[in-house]
């Protein structure tokens, strides 16, 4: 019953955030401040765990397909598949979960403990639409972000092959233009999308509703953690059967 009520509250925060919007003057600062905060911000970590993990995908794919038989440009398509479908949206997403996600739970927390947010309310200001809109819009250019791990996942698979000399550089090129097909891009972006909704309300969902002092904070944020990552991972299989089942 109490996570049946939890997803009862986490629709309703949903339909209230929307309710008695904040002034554009002062929503438009806040959405700056949290593209700086969550996009901007995790350009670097995005950028170096899809480059080598760009990487050690091309030299597994490499090691386990040593047969004379198989053509060595395999390497580049196995590469861009993995990187494309999976790796940039879904696994990129979970790791922002632990990064954006704790990030978004403790600064809501932080605020529901100190009061702060009961202050916006006694100021007649829609809380859910203050603190939470600003961030949900804000992660609408999280592809933005994904297209960058995309493009350095599999720049660092290249990498992988010239240095470690595991096939030619001609062989990755023509392996990443095998067989291309633009709707997995679109379906990478798709997914993309509905995953940077679940890591702006999932969270602060868990910030907001927090109840108890700087050590429920943290509880908090691993809760957040937690969810966000599961809800991730199901949508996950669900668009999955949706855009490419048969």
């Amino acid at each position: 019953m109490t996570y049946l009520s939890n997803i009862g509250a986490y629709f309703l925060m949903i339909v209230e955030m929307f309710r008695k919007p904040t002034r554009w003057s002062v929503m438009k600062k806040l959405i700056l401040k949290d593209i700086d905060d969550l996009i901007i911000g995790s350009l670097g970590i995005v950028a170096f765990i899809s480059f080598f993990v760009g990487g050690v995908i091309t030299i597994q794919t490499a090691l386990n397909i040593n047969n004379p038989l198989i053509p060595k440009y395999l390497v580049g398509f196995a590469t861009r598949q993995s990187i494309i479908l999976e790796f940039a949206p879904t696994f990129t997403s979970i790791i922002m979960a632990g990064k954006v996600g704790s990030f978004i739970t403790s600064s809501i927390g932080t605020m529901r403990v100190t009061e702060q947010i009961d202050a916006l309310e006694v100021m007649g200001i829609n809380s859910l639409n203050y603190l939470i809109l600003p961030k949900t819009i804000a992660l609408l250019l999280y592809p933005f972000a994904i297209a960058i791990g995309m493009f350095l996942g599999i720049f660092g698979g290249m990498a992988a092959c010239v240095f470690g000399g595991y096939t030619s550089l001609e062989d990755y090129i023509l392996g990443i233009q095998t067989d291309f097909q633009s709707f997995h891009v679109i379906y990478s972006f798709i997914k993309t999308f509905v995953f940077a909704f679940i890591l702006a309300t999932i969270p602060s969902f868990h910030g907001y509703y927090m109840k108890g002092g700087a050590l429920e904070v943290g509880k908090a944020s691993t809760t957040s953690f937690v969810w966000t990552s599961v809800v991730i991972i199901l949508l996950n299989y669900i668009l999955t059967d949706m855009m490419l089942g048969r």
